[in-house]
């Protein structure tokens, strides 16, 4: 098992300032489970029982399956049970396929369900793009208005609204300098398909320019690519960067054999990566961030929120943690102690 140290603080950029603060989850959690369903989706239904007499029908497409976006998914379903709602929740995995995503999202209008839950930017493109009538919740999309999910992250004005896991990417790339103090070039990895990638990957380069760090661009459009791509920066990176890249975060065990085995330290967007074998990371708790989601949700279930008028949430600075795979550090030979 990779252990990992945590201090649950952290100094945020000025948008995270901004944030709504997130409340704690429960014990109890509806549904978080994958099987199989049809085009390589993995699907499970759960029903959770409570007092109002209405049984809501959930329908949630997950982009694919990796810690963070599983946690996220755990905690919609908590602040759900929390807030005393009833609901039966068909979960959709879409295996990472944008294709898929498109099927579940079809069905699930066909389904006519009450309110959609999409897990990571290309599962929420799928379901606003096919209706303008279902509540769409969505969580794990690093900027809603950039994607072109909603008008503007403060009035969302039609019917998405959700939370943004906007990550501090300065306060990554100086966590990396204070690591790494002798670091002068970074390789930025992450998929060029993913919109949220993209504009990460931009803060990130500009983050480094201010830091006078090196950066190259190391882009993947499919989970094929990692390995030889991570390989390609042997001997040209003293370390990598990586965001909350949806496709590197299920491949990140491949990109910490490569880069581990290689002694180039990696900093990536979120806990989960960095338990799969990078080095670290200040990120945000994405249980936290979907239990927000899902306070949003139970609010438009019963008629106390309009998607229109419900800005876009934030996780508050002090949900920010910092995570620091000890295994990886003793591989590498770095000294972390500093840290704690």
């Amino acid at each position: 098992m990779k252990k990992s140290s945590k201090i649950l603080s952290c100094i945020m950029a000025g948008a995270m300032a901004l944030s709504l603060a997130a409340c704690g989850g429960s014990s109890s959690s509806a549904a978080s489970s994958s099987g199989s369903a049809s085009a390589s989706a993995s699907a499970s239904a759960s029903t959770s029982a409570s007092a109002d007499g209405k049984t809501y029908q959930i329908g949630v497409l997950q982009l694919t399956q990796h810690a963070a976006l599983d946690a996220a998914n755990k905690g919609f379903f908590e602040a759900l049970d929390d807030a005393g709602i009833k609901y039966e929740a068909d979960q959709q995995n879409a295996a990472g396929e944008q294709s898929t995503c498109q099927t579940i999202a079809d069905k699930f209008v066909n389904d006519g369900k009450d309110l959609i839950f999409a897990i990571a930017t290309p599962a929420a493109q799928a379901v606003a793009g096919v209706t303008t009538d279902i509540p769409i919740v969505l969580t794990a999309v690093t900027d809603p208005a950039e994607s072109g999910l909603v008008e503007s992250n403060d009035a969302p004005g039609g019917n998405v609204t959700g939370t943004s896991d906007l990550t501090p990417v300065k306060e990554q790339i100086e966590l990396l300098q204070k690591i790494l103090p002798d670091a002068k070039k970074v390789g930025i990895l992450y998929c060029s398909a993913e919109s949220n990638s993209v504009l990460q990957a931009e803060m990130a380069k500009e983050a480094c320019e201010a830091a006078g760090l090196e950066y190259a661009d190391y882009t993947v459009s499919n989970s094929n690519e990692i390995q030889s791509v991570v390989e390609s920066m042997v001997g040209k990176v003293d370390a990598i960067y990586t965001p909350t890249d949806n496709m590197i975060a299920a491949g990140m065990a491949t990109v910490a054999m490569v880069a581990n085995d290689n002694k180039i330290p990696t900093i990536c967007g979120e806990e989960g990566m960095v338990n799969a074998g990078g080095l670290a990371t200040y990120g945000i708790n994405y249980e936290k961030l979907g239990y927000l989601a899902g306070k949003q949700a139970a609010d438009i279930l019963t008629g106390k929120a309009d998607p229109a008028k419900t800005p876009i949430g934030y996780l508050s600075a002090d949900e920010c943690q910092l995570t620091v795979n000890e295994d990886t550090a003793a591989e590498l030979g770095i000294d972390v102690s500093s840290l704690k």
